[in-house]
């Protein structure tokens, strides 16, 4: 743990210019700062407070496997020492009040979830990606990470999409565009939950297909939180392609996500879950 604690330091201070950077906005002595990089100490409690705050990471997660704590840090929104830059929302020309309005109530929201609609790119199969909505400065944004197998098999293919959250009238908005190729802007609507817990989410998403057809396309959607302890590999290895049939899919969540319109609707509307 003591090895880990100072792999997953010596990572954060890599997204800073230099560790006299990093030892000067946390104003702690860089000899002692060395100590504890070396992994020869650990901070006492209230200077490990400051330095998990400094970094944006909670006390148990710096002391994780450092492959799990690599993991975690790629899947945040907001890398450290980012600033304004990648990490920030996207600045979306709307009214400040509006934006305002749209961060009230958002804390219940955070954390990471599954999500499941019918893939736009592979008629039939379910598509899982994972979400993590974290509080960045007065906004709230996100990351979705995608692992989608590429056609015929062989290696898997990453998407990563960025962009900020709100809710308005009771319900969340959520609008991204992929970071890695630039090739996708997507809206999602959501219905929030109004039991004392969140666990499911259910609406609408639009985006563009991810082939060479590019045909625009909106599917239902649901989100389903993940609580307790989070295990960050283990949630991304169940991200994927799974058959509509397949036994670890709930049987309800699958119905929620059908694209079917049925008798009597007039438009292509999210259902409950």
């Amino acid at each position: 743990m003591q090895d880990d604690f100072a792999a997953n330091l010596r990572l954060l201070c890599s997204y800073y210019r230099s560790i006299a950077e990093v030892c000067r906005r946390l104003e702690i002595n860089r000899a002692q700062f060395n100590r504890y990089l070396s992994g020869r100490y650990r901070p006492a409690g209230h200077t490990m407070r400051r330095v998990c705050d400094f970094f944006g990471v909670e006390l148990h997660e710096i002391v994780l496997p450092h492959a799990e704590f690599q993991t975690l840090v790629r899947l945040r929104p907001g890398t450290p020492g980012q600033g304004d830059a990648e990490g920030a929302a996207p600045d979306l020309g709307l009214p400040a009040a509006l934006l305002e309005t749209g961060r009230q109530g958002m804390s219940r929201y955070l954390g990471y979830y599954h999500e499941y609609y019918l893939a736009m790119s592979r008629p039939g199969h379910v598509l899982c990606t994972l979400v993590c909505l974290e509080r960045h400065g007065d906004d709230v944004v996100y990351q979705r990470t995608e692992r989608m197998p590429a056609v015929g098999g062989g290696r898997l293919c990453h998407n990563r999409y960025r962009g900020v959250a709100m809710l308005l009238s009771d319900r969340l908005f959520l609008v991204d565009h992929e970071s890695l190729n630039g090739h996708e802007i997507t809206q999602t609507i959501l219905f929030p939950s109004f039991k004392s817990q969140v666990f499911r989410l259910s609406g609408l998403k639009l985006g563009v297909a991810d082939s060479s057809e590019r045909m625009p396309c909106s599917v239902r959607v649901v989100y389903e939180r993940l609580a307790g302890a989070l295990n960050v590999r283990q949630a991304l290895a169940g991200c994927g392609l799974y058959a509509l049939d397949d036994p670890r899919l709930d049987p309800a969540l699958v119905a929620a996500i059908r694209n079917e319109v049925g008798p009597g609707e007039w438009q292509f509307r999210a259902r409950y879950v």
